[in-house]
């Protein structure tokens, strides 16, 4: 006998464990098919800095999930951007607009812990670990089959509603049939732990240059947590470097602004491609986060754009008598159009422009950097920026905290 969900969830990662929390929250009974094996943590829980929106924050506390925490994360206070080799800079200080924080800086470790402590607590989710999805079946009396390998063998789930969080290279997406449109930066992204002569005071400093960001994120430790892109071809040298070299590297990109830099913890370097997919929906499916779209970091967009697919999609769901209609699909697309839309051509913008090497390109990006230092055109900014973009979710407004 197939067991039977209200949603069988793809992917046990950042999206789709705390899609299973918002589920459950609104009392819907949910399959979450996982890789990783109990008491192990996904990959994408690595040493990475997560730099959570406000808007975020807020549905996290709301989803009882940064409460689990067991390190303070880093609050973000202010802002600094600037480009080398361009005059200009943006700097927006969030007591600007009445607010404490911009966002949270988090380890993705430390969230991955505090997820998986808020799952253990859920009363309506059954995990399905270690599990492979293998393939999608037919729609049966309102179920849409969804056919799983674990130490059982194959077996059959049925859900109402497959959703499908299962990473940039999506299973899902592909057994719907769904194409993508890729782009390469052409350029890595290293990633690792640092420690200054002073510790962080709050500021995120990110500098542009032709070869892509370097950008300094306070955490909670008294580190910062460092990101430096690179041209692709010199990735394999880059990751050669000693600590010492490393760390030499980064004070030439980043430059001064947050002092001196000590020393580095251990790297490590994610190519940049962006990914997104031609179609949001099937067949009583519907695909999330990085399987929808896999952007650019620049903003550290990517995880809360996520989210914000997740917590619309279980507002639907809540609301629903049937979880998968074709009704509840489009809605769940045309709510997040704007969002997805503004988000993509932002991150992949702003990542073509910056790292443009063309001499007539400087005169007009220090023009922009200028503009965006006005108030009108920051207050954009900083909204986007927070999470704050078309239809969004009551809990990241702070409705239901």
């Amino acid at each position: 006998m197939s067991e039977r969900h209200d949603v069988v969830i793809v992917g046990g990662g950042l999206v789709g464990a705390s899609l299973a929390i918002a589920l459950d929250r609104a009392g819907r009974d949910v399959g979450l098919v996982e890789a990783s094996p109990p008491g192990t943590l996904p990959a994408v829980f690595d040493q990475r800095n997560l730099s959570f929106a406000a808007a975020t924050v807020n549905a996290l506390t709301a989803l009882g999930v940064m409460q689990k925490l067991a390190a303070a994360p880093g609050a973000i206070t202010r802002i600094h951007v600037s480009r080398a080799g361009d005059f200009g800079r943006v700097q927006m200080e969030a007591a600007q607009y009445q607010r404490p924080w911009f966002g949270q800086v988090v380890v993705a470790r430390d969230f991955g812990q505090a997820l998986e402590a808020r799952l253990e607590t859920l009363t309506r989710l059954t995990r399905y670990r270690p599990a492979r999805f293998v393939r999608l079946g037919a729609t049966v009396d309102g179920y849409r089959e969804v056919f799983i390998a674990d130490d059982r063998g194959e077996r059959c789930l049925l859900a109402r509603l497959v959703a499908g969080a299962d990473g940039t290279r999506s299973g899902v997406r592909d057994a719907l049939g769904i194409g993508v449109d890729e782009h390469d930066f052409q350029q890595t992204l290293f990633v690792s732990r640092v420690r200054a002569a002073r510790a962080p005071d709050g500021t995120a400093y990110e500098r542009f240059t032709d070869s892509g960001p370097t950008a300094l994120l306070p955490r909670g430790d008294r580190h910062f947590g460092a990101v430096h892109g690179v041209a692709r071809e010199q990735a394999e040298a880059v990751m050669a470097l000693d600590d010492a070299a490393w760390v030499s590297r980064l004070q030439g990109a980043i430059g001064w602004r947050a002092g001196r830099l000590l020393e580095s913890g251990p790297r490590s370097a994610y190519p940049l491609i962006q990914v997104l997919s031609r179609a949001l929906v099937g067949e009583r499916a519907v695909l999330l986060g990085n399987a929808a779209q896999t952007i650019h970091p620049l903003g550290a967009q990517g995880f809360n754009l996520g989210l914000r697919d997740a917590l619309t999609l279980a507002e639907l769901v809540a609301e629903a008598d049937d979880a998968g209609s074709d009704a509840l699909l489009r809605e769940h697309v045309a709510r997040r159009q704007e969002d997805r839309e503004q988000t993509i051509a932002f991150s992949g913008g702003l990542a073509r422009l910056t790292s443009n090497p063309a001499p007539l390109m400087r005169p007009l990006r220090s023009l922009g950097l200028l503009a965006a230092q006005a108030t009108p055109m920051q207050s954009m900014l900083v909204g986007g920026a927070m999470g704050f973009r078309g239809q969004v979710p009551a809990l990241c407004r702070g409705a239901g905290l």
